[in-house]
């Protein structure tokens, strides 16, 4: 599928909210799930600066709606984001019964980035969302955002060596 400018106007939301992160002192990632209609049902943002590494913005979206939406509706909405989801956020992903993907950058070009920058890989294998949640539509990288949102990380590297 290809990416809309619909999804672009969700996807710029994305890189605000991992903007919003970066100034908080966080990791720069941003989420916002979307219905069928196109209504906003969440935005969110990392928090893993407080020690609980598991507060990812694809995670919460994904409990959230598993505790809010019913099958049929969690499996038409679209979680758009500004970084590929991580293995942890892809399988709550896939266990909620979400729908499409969009992405703006890929976990192959986090981990080429952070490489490049001398800084060590993360704790958790970086595979390909496919490789977690097989049946999922994905659309990424959206290349005319990818710029920004390595400016970000390479910011928060910054902040952190």
């Amino acid at each position: 599928m290809a990416v809309s400018d619909v999804d672009l106007v969700h996807l710029r939301r994305c890189v605000a909210l991992a903007r919003e992160a970066l100034d908080d002192g966080d990791e720069p990632f941003g989420s916002v799930l979307v219905d069928a209609d196109g209504t906003v049902l969440l935005e969110d943002r990392n928090r893993v600066k407080d020690g609980d590494g598991t507060r990812h913005p694809e995670l919460e979206i994904a409990r959230w709606a598993a505790a809010h939406l019913p099958p049929e509706r969690r499996a038409a909405c679209t979680v758009y984001t500004s970084g590929e989801h991580c293995p942890m956020c892809a399988a709550a992903h896939g266990w909620a019964g979400l729908g499409r993907i969009v992405y703006v950058a890929s976990s192959g070009q986090l981990v080429a980035w952070r490489r490049g920058w001398g800084l060590p890989p993360g704790p958790v294998a970086p595979l390909p969302l496919r490789a977690v949640v097989p049946g999922v539509v994905v659309d990424g990288p959206v290349e005319p955002l990818v710029d920004e949102v390595c400016v970000l990380h390479r910011a928060h590297a910054d902040r952190h060596r």
